[in-house]
């Protein structure tokens, strides 16, 4: 359904709103930023969608949804004012991050072994140290790494739709290899 000026809460929406099982809202503004697809993650809900995600997912998903939406606050409010603290310079920094590994080409999706091994990169750190301009290549990059070095490994996840410890200290131990190895 297409909103005046964005606004959700006018009656139509908010009636389709009411009896759908979830909406996936997108913004003009991401999608003009290049950020596709646009969604808004802070207005867009799903009421059955973690009932058909794998264990997977869920375990590297799991505060992705608050991490950007601080993250849009954030920046937001970093527009107003110059002097920000360290850890929000480091939330903002993050953000940015997460944003460029959330971009896609259309028609790419991922196969659900390589987004989990990217989203549990991302939710443990393994891009902080990347330079913001850089993420998209080093996603890349590491995607074709786990893909033809370690598909022993991406078998595993795809198989077991879950991340057991054995799992968590392979992927640990490839993305530290894949580290020590890329150059930004």
């Amino acid at each position: 359904i297409e909103t005046q000026a964005g606004d959700v809460s006018a009656y139509i929406p908010t009636n389709v709103i009411s009896i759908t099982d979830g909406q996936i809202y997108l913004e003009t503004d991401l999608f003009y930023q290049g950020i596709r697809p646009a969604i808004s993650v802070g207005l867009s809900v799903s009421r059955v969608g973690s009932a058909a995600q794998t264990k997977a997912i869920k375990k590297v998903s799991g505060t992705t949804k608050l991490d950007l939406a601080q993250f849009r606050e954030l920046q937001a409010f970093a527009q107003f004012g110059s002097d920000l603290d360290e850890k929000t310079k480091k939330q903002i920094d993050r953000g940015q991050r997460i944003v460029e590994l959330f971009k896609q080409q259309q028609y790419s999706p991922l196969p659900l072994e390589i987004e989990v091994s990217i989203l549990w990169a991302m939710q443990n750190g393994h891009f902080d140290d990347v330079p913001v301009g850089k993420v998209k290549d080093c996603q890349t990059k590491l995607e074709e790494y786990l893909a033809t070095r370690k598909d022993s490994l991406m078998e595993k996840i795809r198989d077991q739709k879950a991340l057991g410890d054995e799992i968590v200290e392979e992927l640990k131990q490839a993305i530290g290899d894949f580290k020590s190895t890329y150059k930004a």
